[in-house]
């Protein structure tokens, strides 16, 4: 899960990460009221969860009242990559003197937390690791041990921070592996990590990924879930309890088990079709969650054909069948379906779909068969 920008940095406050002073906002008028209480000059943040929105204007300083109701004006409703602004967080203008980049994420190929820091803060870090890969200093972190005082200062002395900063980065990178551990983040960045006149270091930017498998366990970090920005048929899988990725194609699948459900997706390709989602109802899956199934499938106005690919193990081909005739009682869908059934049950499974005659349903006996005949049929549909 994806925090905006002023969510990451209230978890940072959390753990005593210093950030500049600010306020929530949602309509220009308490944006207005949170940049008066802030104080003069303040930044006006469009909070998206993308980067680069200084760049397209998403970020402005208000020097007075005035610029301050002018820029909220402008952000609010503001389109960055996609992406509309629907509230914004006012902070505290900065002094700059230096800025880094700063990041903990999780390694999937070392299985380890990797701590990343550079001088080069304020460009993207895959432009810096294109063109001057020597510049970000990384090293992977063993969990049992933990990041240690000795690391941080490693790190600073090989990115080649200023020296009289090299404690207090390394403090820093400490504070933020402590808000990746304790959260149960899979990434958090700050760019830029800045170093003021004074010599302080603060946290200019918070970009915060949490584990979505964790959430159960921090009610608060959970509750921090912005479903508008969520794809709505994911948001309706999940309150379902289905595995359910969106794709952008327009053939509906569900098959049961992650394996069977790949495959599904790759002979749909390679029969010419495009996938619309992964969806995996599991083995054991009962009629109530096809049901289920099959109106999340449906709620994607780009589906043209279903295809249903079930070999039954666990999961009996009948309860399959069950679920798809009492979803059609239920919905009544306006596409073709494809059904392949086979495994346990899978007899009587399919003697239950001849006998409801269900219209617009065909049966196919092998996976390849069941491929070119929904795409056949997404193809008519078109």
């Amino acid at each position: 899960m994806d925090l905006l920008e002023y969510q990451g940095k209230q978890l940072f406050f959390r753990h005593g990460v210093p950030v500049p002073a600010g306020k929530p906002a949602s309509t220009v008028q308490e944006a207005v009221v949170a940049a008066d209480e802030i104080g003069y000059p303040c930044a006006i943040k469009a909070q998206v969860q993308i980067g680069g929105r200084g760049k397209l204007g998403g970020i402005k300083i208000a020097h007075n009242r005035a610029e301050a109701e002018e820029h909220a004006d402008a952000i609010l409703g503001m389109d960055i990559r996609g992406l509309t602004v629907h509230e914004l967080w006012i902070e505290g203008a900065s002094e700059i003197a230096s800025e880094y980049y700063a990041s903990v994420v999780f390694d999937r190929s070392a299985k380890a937390p990797l701590v990343m820091l550079s001088t080069k803060g304020g460009m993207d870090i895959e432009q810096v690791a294109d063109e001057d890969p020597d510049a970000i200093a990384t090293l992977h972190v063993d969990p049992l041990l933990g990041f240690q005082d000795f690391h941080g200062r490693r790190l600073a002395f090989e990115a080649g921070v200023d020296a009289d900063v090299v404690r207090p980065v390394g403090a820093m990178l400490a504070k933020l592996y402590e808000v990746f551990t304790a959260e149960e983040a899979t990434l958090v960045e700050v760019n830029p990590l800045i170093v003021t006149p004074g010599r302080d270091v603060r946290a200019l930017d918070a970009k915060v990924t949490l584990d979505d498998n964790a959430l159960y366990r921090h009610a608060d970090n959970a509750a921090l879930r912005d479903r508008s920005a969520e794809d709505p048929q994911e948001v309706m899988a999940k309150e379902r309890g289905l595995t359910y990725v969106k794709l952008d194609g327009n053939i509906g699948i569900l098959a049961n088990g992650a394996g069977l459900s790949m495959s599904t997706l790759d002979v749909v390709a390679e029969a010419g079709g495009s996938p619309a989602n992964f969806l995996d109802a599991g083995g054991g899956s009962r009629a109530d969650a096809i049901t289920a199934a099959v109106e999340v499938i449906l709620s994607d106005a780009k589906v043209k054909a279903v295809l249903f690919n079930i070999f039954g193990g666990i999961t009996r081909c009948d309860e399959v069948a069950r679920g798809l005739i009492e979803a059609f009682a239920q919905i009544t869908p306006q596409v073709p379906f494809v059904v392949r059934l086979d495994g346990t049950n899978g007899e009587e499974g399919r003697q239950l779909l001849a006998d409801a005659a269900l219209p617009n349903v065909y049966a196919e006996s092998t996976m390849d068969g069941a491929a070119a005949k929904v795409v056949e049929l997404a193809r008519a549909q078109s």
